[in-house]
């Protein structure tokens, strides 16, 4: 443990009781406007995302000014950079200095490796006296570590998701945010964004798709133009599976799918949410209007404005509202009807089953608030799943073998050979693409028969030459596997190549739903609300429930969430009712990892009421005969983003029964102070029975207790 302790002063911030007036002032302010500026609050307890490679070198970084004075202070003390240099870096803000990092937080990051790697007991978190904590996470041999202030468990499901961001827009080719600038400046918005929608809006505090309720006309009209866009789509380019979709105000409003394309799973239309967030070339009032309250913030404190800093050349992040390109051109022009995209992008779907697929993503604003997302797969599906199995079966080799587990080494070599035949057999069919496709068709066959013939010795010798030798050819194996990737998963040309007929689908779609954007704009800000009862559905519907202030429906089959919308202009929305909600919404997510679906508890002001249930295929409620609690800690943390916690439930929960079969379904609960638990518990029950009145999916009623 001496090499954590020797970090305890690099993880330290200043101590509270030497704070400066500008420190004491933020606290002040964070404590006065807690409730109403809680985005605030929360990002600034975020210090600092590090991503380390195999060889502990640093490859991104992404953290707030006090975080990069503290370590150019620890720097200078120990003689890493001279006075002028951390002067220099004071005035000009250049960032952290990779070496610098690399060699303070070496000690660290080796004994994390050591202990995953030879005894497979890694550190999940380090925690000091002070508040400030350290937690770590490892994706295909890259270490990933969040600095911060926040709550381990708060902290953990952002470095999962910063993980998951990653695997979107790199697949295995981590190393690619220190080469490609670019690449590095998408993931920091990304973090960004995520960051504000999980504290503004609910479908991403759930992970769930919020679908926006219109009626039938504008739905059929809307679905009509959508698949009117594909067909066009694949007349003028050579892509035949095509997804285009619409989102108001980050909500879903309407999917086509062309014949043959994969599903998209309810994860991946969130994170194309989240990019289509990212690519807003004009952000509304309200929005704006919070971030530039941040901004205040940040500049009162002179220390919150988050930068992100890659290696080498890679220039200095811009915040999210600056509303600049990522990697096109195209976002600097305002919506208009000469240049509709606003973004074109290559990004990563997971699908089902889970792989590398690639696809072009092309987003086009058709009115402020309103966007048309235009996906088209590409790629071999093949070799996207083979390079899946492949990658992560080889990092799984690598822990196993220093482990001496030989049994494990055995069964997963039979994974990694299924995921190299299935390259094999992508690679044979496009060989005639070009001579690359042969080269590495060939250098594949020849590496992974000597990888192979390795593998079988040190099952049956354990020798520890062969463990080297399987070192050695490990790594090159996982260099030509990204170079596969690479060459096959990330055609830069498929984006030109698409972008012209994608800008006349976007006109022509826009032309399409022009007489009802006017209808979904007020629709998006008021998709179902508390307020005017006598003229939304949902409102008429919450009259059979008095003392009912909020609640989230979240049917878990699809991942789609039906709730009132918030009112965050009011004052009172901000300083009440959001926090209770976020604060429900932890709390229940806390103890549903300790194994509790059924939750009643209250405070002061609220009566907060969480239940979790299963249902099978005829509507009636099912019951687990084992609830696993201590496999819960060892699934993904409830949510979709990190991997589909509620799936995992129902295949732990049901093992005998078939995927499919059994549905599981969410309900939040907020009554007033002075309803009683017999009221509150009869309103679950009939929300649960009749919710399909206002979703429009009839289901059966499901006995909650």
């Amino acid at each position: 443990m001496e090499y954590i302790s020797n970090l305890l002063p690099l993880l330290r911030s200043p101590s509270s009781r030497n704070a400066s007036p500008a420190d004491a002032r933020q606290q002040k302010q964070c404590r006065k406007s807690r409730v109403s500026q809680g985005v605030r609050c929360r990002l600034a307890k975020m210090k600092c995302v590090l991503i380390f490679d195999q060889l502990n070198d640093l490859i991104f970084s992404k953290c707030d000014k006090r975080f990069a004075h503290h370590v150019k202070k620890l720097a200078r003390i120990q003689g890493l950079i001279s006075e002028a240099e951390s002067q220099d870096d004071d005035e000009k803000f250049l960032g952290l200095s990779s070496n610098v990092v690399m060699q303070l937080f070496s000690p660290i990051v080796t004994s994390q490796r050591i202990m995953s790697c030879q005894f497979g007991n890694s550190y999940s978190s380090v925690q000091c006296q002070d508040g400030t904590s350290m937690v770590f996470d490892e994706y295909l041999g890259f270490l990933f570590a969040m600095i911060s202030t926040e709550e381990v468990e708060i902290m953990r499901r952002n470095l999962s998701t910063c993980i998951v961001l990653v695997q979107h827009i790199c697949g295995p080719d981590v190393s690619m945010l220190k080469r490609i600038p670019p690449r590095a400046k998408l993931l920091t918005k990304l973090i960004d964004t995520w960051v504000l929608l999980r504290d503004s809006e609910q479908a991403f505090l759930v992970e769930a798709v919020e679908q926006l309720s219109v009626n039938p006309e504008i739905t059929m009209a809307t679905l009509k133009a959508l698949q009117d866009a594909c067909d066009r789509l694949k007349a003028a380019t050579d892509f035949n599976r095509i997804h285009a979709l619409v989102f108001v105000e980050n909500k879903f409003l309407s999917l086509y799918s062309s014949r043959g394309a994969q599903d998209l799973t309810p994860a991946d239309i969130l994170f194309l949410t989240l990019l289509t967030e990212v690519y807003q070339p004009v952000l509304d009032k309200s929005k704006a209007a919070e971030l530039k309250k941040l901004v205040t913030l940040s500049s009162m404190t002179n220390e919150e404005e988050d930068e992100f800093f890659s290696p080498s050349n890679s220039p200095t992040g811009t915040r999210r509202n600056s509303a600049k390109p990522l990697l096109t051109e195209q976002s600097e022009s305002k919506v208009g009807t000469d240049m509709p995209l606003s973004g074109s992008n290559l990004a990563l779907l997971m699908g089902s089953p889970p792989g590398f697929h690639p696809h072009v993503v092309h987003i086009a604003p058709i009115s402020e608030k309103v966007a048309l997302v235009l996906v088209l797969e590409t790629g071999s599906s093949n070799i996207s799943a083979g390079l899946w199995e492949a990658c992560h079966a080889l990092n799984s080799l690598q822990s196993l073998q220093l482990q001496k587990d030989m049994n494990g080494v055995k069964a997963t070599t039979e994974h990694l050979d299924s995921g190299v035949k299935k390259i094999l057999e992508g690679l044979k069919k496009i060989r005639s693409l070009g001579p690359e496709y042969e080269r590495c068709h060939r250098q594949l066959t020849a590496n992974w028969d000597a990888l192979k013939k390795n593998y079988t010795e040190l099952i049956k010798s354990h020798d520890l030459d062969c463990v080297l030798r399987v070192e050695s050819c490990g790594l090159k194996f996982m260099e030509l596997l990204c170079e596969i990737f690479r060459l096959v998963c990330l055609d830069q040309a498929a984006v030109t190549h698409s972008a012209d007929p994608a800008r006349s689908v976007a006109k022509a779609v826009r032309a399409r739903l022009a007489d009802f954007i006017g209808f979904l704009k007020v629709k998006a800000m008021r998709n179902f609300t508390l307020g005017s009862r006598a003229t939304l559905s949902i409102n008429k519907y919450l009259e059979e429930f008095p003392g009912l202030v909020h609640f989230l429906y979240i049917d878990r089959t699809n991942h789609r969430v039906t709730t009132p919308s918030l009112d965050f202009s009011s004052e009172e929305t901000m300083s009440l009712t959001k926090r209770k909600i976020w604060s429900m919404v932890d709390f229940s997510r806390a103890h549903l990892v300790d194994g509790h679906i059924s939750l009643m508890w209250k405070d002061t002001t609220f009566n907060y009421a969480y239940f979790l249930w299963f249902e099978g295929s005829s509507g009636s409620p099912i019951r687990p005969k084992v609830f696993p609690t201590a496999q819960l800690k060892n699934m993904p943390q409830p949510g979709i983003m990190c991997g589909d916690f509620y799936q995992n439930l129902i295949s732990v929960c049901f093992p005998k029964t078939s995927p499919g079969k059994v549905q599981c379904y969410e309900l939040f609960c907020v009554h007033l102070g002075l309803a009683t638990s017999s009221c509150v518990l009869e309103h679950t029950r009939r929300l649960a029975a009749t919710i399909w009145e206002v979703t429009g999916v009839p289901g059966n009623p499901a006995d909650l207790l």
